[in-house]
């Protein structure tokens, strides 16, 4: 007789994959999310042991050296402040995304890379653009800009909640404090109108489909 076949267990990597999939689909769809918010914090707190050396790989305009801020800035921040400042708004803008589009991983590297390479172009010389605002104000601008251009109820409902919550963020688009990059906010929003524009084919797409669901032709 041959031995039997051991039992294999599943992995502790399987297990974490099975337990995620049990989830209903709007929680699974948040926790790309919630794990970009979780990894601001865990560099923010290895930075706060390095007296804040990360910070010098942020975006420096027009200088060459500069160029590798664009993929790094959104994640450095400056304390826990502007931290807590930026993380709020980034999971409930990018939560709202990802419930809406369920293409929040492209949308949000585009709104990443065009709103850094924009602040690159536009910052000031001499100067160094850190933190994730870039992204929440392209993530403000996109909601916007998709609730008119998807047409759908949903999409209206989370642009005036974007417009209600944090509309006062159209104050950061003024050259008001030296220690704000008004340039990063407006090359962020910028990018979101932007990719909502590139992404209007999918979302009127999206919305005929299911106007013909709901008409039954």
């Amino acid at each position: 007789m041959s031995p039997a076949d051991p039992v294999r267990r599943p992995s502790s990597r399987h297990r974490v994959i099975e337990k995620l999939r049990s989830y209903p689909a709007w929680i699974q769809r948040a926790l790309p999310v919630l794990g970009l918010a979780l990894l601001l914090w865990v560099l923010e707190i290895i930075d706060l042991f390095l007296g804040g050396w990360l910070n010098q790989f942020g975006i420096q305009p027009l200088e060459p050296s500069g160029l590798p801020g664009i993929l790094f800035a959104p994640l450095l921040h400056s304390g826990f402040g502007h931290l807590i400042s930026n993380t709020v708004p980034l999971v409930v803008m990018g939560t709202m995304i990802a419930w809406l589009t369920r293409r929040w991983w492209l949308i949000t590297a585009g709104i990443w890379l065009l709103g850094g390479l924009g602040t690159w172009l536009i910052g000031g010389i001499g100067t160094n653009h850190i933190g994730a605002s870039v992204i929440v104000y392209g993530y403000a601008a996109f909601l916007v800009a998709y609730g008119i251009l998807a047409r759908r109820f949903t999409a209206i409902l989370a642009a005036v909640a974007v417009v209600l919550l944090y509309g006062g963020i159209v104050w950061g688009f003024l050259p008001m404090n030296p220690r704000i990059s008004w340039q990063g906010h407006l090359a962020g929003a910028a990018a979101g109108v932007l990719v909502a524009f590139a992404d209007t084919k999918q979302a009127r797409r999206d919305w005929r489909e299911r106007r013909e669901a709901l008409g039954g032709g």
